[in-house]
């Protein structure tokens, strides 16, 4: 069994929530400067912000969350930053599939608590890369675990936009272990992989789950810089992209790669078939996909 841990589940919750808001307020900033460039004459995008609630099968509180959505930006044509706080038992499905990861006391206890930060971004510019990010603790009484990673999802590719993505997250990792870049981009290689394609769904990231080292406060601080890692590894290829031109070709490819973004995320990723699964708000789970896909 392990501990209940209530001071640090609230620690890593409010963790999450800050994230949100500097994440929120960057991408604002971002809107507000495109003064050049396509769609500039149009208005700056903000985010709408909605309470999420979760309620048990017996009616009863079950947590929530704040979602936050902006949608048809001058930059962003649709991006989610979430933040939830999660607690109850798990569904048959939920506790059979973290009995196969090997969670223990899964099928004598099932309750679980849960808080993280999901972000998810969709460009209208097809020079600017799709981007997700996510970090989360999780807790039953058996075990504690975090989990996230960053990846990047251009249609369009630049080999200074991957490296210098990748070399960011690599200088957030070092200072916690050197071995563990390397094993997490390996991990993110492996999971982004989307089978029945026969490839991945962007160049990569990092990615990691069921953190759990015995040392808390190490694995709560390698989470922390793994979001800390987002904005400088992101914002500048915002920056960089986010005023050149581009043609009907372009814009066609993207909605193409966003329709492989899409089969990925409704048939393969974990988060997703949790926060289905477990009942959580379904629009707040579905934030993931974007607003135009395509599929030839």
């Amino acid at each position: 069994m392990t501990q209940d841990l209530p001071e640090e589940k609230s620690r890593a919750a409010a963790w999450f929530r800050a994230l949100r808001d500097e994440i929120v307020h960057a991408f604002e900033e971002v809107e507000a400067r495109h003064e050049d460039g396509p769609l500039a004459d149009q208005p700056a995008g903000r985010f709408e912000l909605r309470d999420t609630k979760r309620t048990a099968e017996d009616g009863s509180d079950a947590g929530g969350g704040l979602m936050s959505v902006m949608r048809n930006g001058r930059v962003f044509e649709k991006v989610g930053v979430n933040v939830s706080e999660v607690h109850g038992r798990l569904s048959p499905a939920a506790q059979k599939s973290m009995a196969a990861r090997g969670v223990p006391g899964i099928a004598e206890n099932p309750s679980f608590w849960a808080s993280g930060i999901s972000l998810v971004a969709h460009m209208q510019n097809p020079h600017v890369p799709a981007v997700h990010m996510n970090t989360r603790m999780f807790w039953t009484p058996g075990a504690w675990w975090f989990g996230g990673g960053a990846d990047l999802n251009p249609c369009l590719e630049y080999d200074e936009d991957t490296a210098h993505f990748h070399g960011t997250l690599q200088s957030h990792l070092d200072p916690h272990d050197p071995a563990l870049y390397p094993d997490l981009k390996r991990w993110a290689d492996e999971y982004f992989y989307i089978p029945h394609r026969g490839r991945a769904r962007g160049v990569g990231g990092i990615f990691m789950d069921d953190r759990n080292s015995g040392d808390w406060e190490a694995d709560f601080a390698l989470t922390q810089d793994i979001g800390r890692a987002f904005l400088p590894a992101y914002l500048p290829l915002v920056e960089r992209r986010r005023g050149q031109a581009w043609t009907e070709a372009d814009k066609e490819a993207q909605l193409v790669h966003r329709g492989l973004y899409a089969e990925y995320n409704l048939v393969y990723d974990r988060g997703t078939k949790f926060g289905l699964a477990t009942g959580h708000d379904p629009d707040a789970v579905l934030m993931s996909l974007p607003p135009l896909a395509k599929w030839v």
